[in-house]
Order: structure tokens, then sequence, then C-alpha cells
């Protein structure tokens, strides 16, 4: 494992912490681990701050069962080695997206529904905040998408306060690149769970992931200055999503 590759990512997540005021004292955080490579690297990180900094917080790890069928192991021993259990909550937000409904565009059901899902988990366990696993390139990825499809100029927020859920989001991850995350996950030999949902890499989100990594190849840094630029317009630029 690269140590200097855990002290970049760690900075980048401490800087975000410090400018957004994402965890604080007394918080209780749920992490949404979705078994991907950047729920796996979202929750380390969270731990390192337990470790390493002055905050006290609590972490529950959790897992929203879609009806997948997803071999969820590696995740259980993941929170197990770090003295964590996995919460895993049973839905059928799939069966309601593919079999009732049959949507033409099942990400954005399924997105509001997991929403609402992992709202009331975290509630119900006593949770003030619910922490994802978005990183840089996801920002950069959904202002494409808003301005390509949408014809707007919007992005999540590190930081989103649901009023009348009384709950906040959070993004430990925001200032780390996609890259850093695979590089990281990597060292670590951590094999994501396989995701076996239907419409699993068939997006638009997908397509303007490798329109941005064509971009990135002719011009290096590219995403860290169009993230740049999002927080240079201000903070009515985001989107709370």
């Amino acid at each position: 494992m690269s140590k200097r590759l855990i002290k970049h990512i760690f900075r980048k997540v401490r800087d975000a912490n410090l400018k957004y005021r994402l965890v604080e004292d007394g918080d209780t955080i749920a992490a949404a681990l979705s078994g991907g490579k950047d729920s796996f690297t979202m929750l380390y990180f969270l731990l390192m701050l337990q470790k390493y900094t002055p905050l006290k917080f609590e972490l529950l790890p959790v897992y929203m069962d879609l009806g997948w069928e997803n071999d969820v192991r590696a995740m259980e021993e993941f929170c197990n080695s770090h003295g964590l259990s996995l919460i895993i909550e049973t839905t059928n937000i799939g069966q309601v997206v593919f079999e009732s409904r049959q949507e033409k565009n099942p990400c954005s059901l399924c997105s509001n529904l997991r929403r609402g899902a992992i709202n009331r988990l975290g509630k119900s366990l006593g949770c003030n905040k619910i922490a994802l696993g978005h990183h840089m390139d996801d920002v950069v990825n959904t202002l494409f998408l808003s301005m390509l499809f949408e014809g707007r100029f919007n992005v999540f927020k590190p930081k989103t306060y649901l009023d009348r859920m009384d709950i906040t989001f959070v993004r430990p991850l925001i200032y780390v690149a996609e890259a850093e995350v695979r590089q990281f996950v990597d060292s670590l030999e951590i094999k994501p769970v396989k995701n076996r949902c239907p419409a699993d890499g068939q997006t638009k989100r997908t397509e303007i992931s490798q329109l941005l990594g064509q971009i990135e190849s002719s011009y290096p840094g590219a995403r860290q200055k169009f993230l740049s630029s999002i927080e240079n317009v201000g903070p009515d630029s985001f989107w709370h999503g």
C-alpha cells in the first residue's frame, strides 16, 4: 500500500472537511456503501478522520439491498476488519423500477427511491448525517449532464441539509479524483462488489464520463479546473440534491 497515496487522499478529504464542515463533533453518520470502489474509499477515509483528527463522531456503515442479490461478503469483511458491522436494509426498489413501473429512464426513479429509503434508514438509526461516495469526477459529470440534457448549470453540494427530514448529506471525497480512488482500491486489493443492476454501465452518465475522459487526455487537469470553476461561481451554483 502506498503511504504517499493515502496521505495525498487524506489531505484532500481533510481540506474538504475543513472548508465545508462535513463532519463535526457529535455526529452520527450513516456511511452509505454500495460495494463499489468509491464507497469503500469514503468509509476508509472517514475512519482516518476518526483516528487522526480531534473530531469525535460515530460511523454506521449501511447498505441498501435493491433486490439484485449482490454478494455483500466483501463489504461485510471490510467493515469487520475495521471493527464495524454492516447494516443491510432490504428493499424492493429493483422490482418496482424494472418490473412494476418498467421505466424508460430507470436510473432517475431508482435514485429517488434509494434517497428516500436511505433517509428513512438514517433517521431510524439516529443519524444526523449520511455520507455518500461521490468524488470530484461525479461533480463534474453531473455539471455536464445538467448543461447538455437540461440546459441548466447545476451540481450537487458537498453538504446538503434536507429540512423535511432533518438530515444532512455529506460527500467527503469531493476533492478526490476517480483515478486516485481506483489507485487506492487497487493498492488495498479490494474487489468491488459486482453490481447486477440491468442498467449498470449503460447510462448517460457513463457516456459523459467517457467524453470527459477524452477531454482530460487532451488537457490534463481539466476536471480539477472544472471543479474550481464551480466553486468560483459561488454557492448558488450548487444543486440541492
